[in-house]
């Protein structure tokens, strides 16, 4: 906090409250309360038991926590695996845990139904392949798919049901 006050630091009772309003306020994984905690605690050895105290209660569990998210971002942005995996690691979900989740809610065969679903949502109103026939548009809805985390693959393959163009796009266009 470079220019607010120092936070204050809390003795085991204080932590154990502070990690009950964070739990209250929204899911959150083992990883991420354990990293505020650590900013707050009087004394660092107290994290760590508190944080496998709350995994037993049944309060904290990243399986759970994992699993919703990466549903929620599936469903409601319609990303894909790539960016799904890299939120996960931002919200220090262990790189195992989050590979088997994503691995679980992707069906191998979903993906460029998830990529046409995203086309349509982010460019509805349009007539997707007069739009995508300019070169501009087709680079920019490939760079829109590699940020939303789908594949190159499938994003070409999709592409190329709407434009002819997009035989000539490559990675380099991203």
């Amino acid at each position: 906090m470079p220019f607010g006050k120092a936070p204050k630091l809390l003795d085991p009772a204080g932590l154990e409250a502070y990690a009950a309003s964070l739990l209250a306020q929204r899911a959150i994984s083992s990883g991420e309360l354990r990293q505020k905690l650590s900013a707050r605690a009087l004394d660092p050895t107290t994290v760590e038991p508190l944080i496998t105290r709350l995994t037993e209660y049944g309060a904290l569990d990243d399986s759970r926590f994992a699993e919703s998210y990466a549903m929620a971002r599936r469903e409601n942005q319609l990303y894909g695996r790539q960016r799904i995996l890299r939120d996960l690691g931002r919200k220090r979900i262990p790189a195992p845990l989050a590979r088997d989740t994503v691995n679980r809610i992707f069906p191998a065969s979903s993906e460029e139904d998830l990529i046409n679903d995203f086309l349509q949502r982010k460019f509805r109103g349009k007539d997707l392949s007069a739009w995508l026939a300019d070169p501009k548009h087709l680079q920019s809805a490939l760079r829109r798919l590699h940020t939303a985390g789908h594949s190159l693959s499938a994003s070409l393959k999709v592409l190329r049901r709407y434009s002819s163009r997009a035989h000539d796009l490559d990675a380099e266009d991203l």
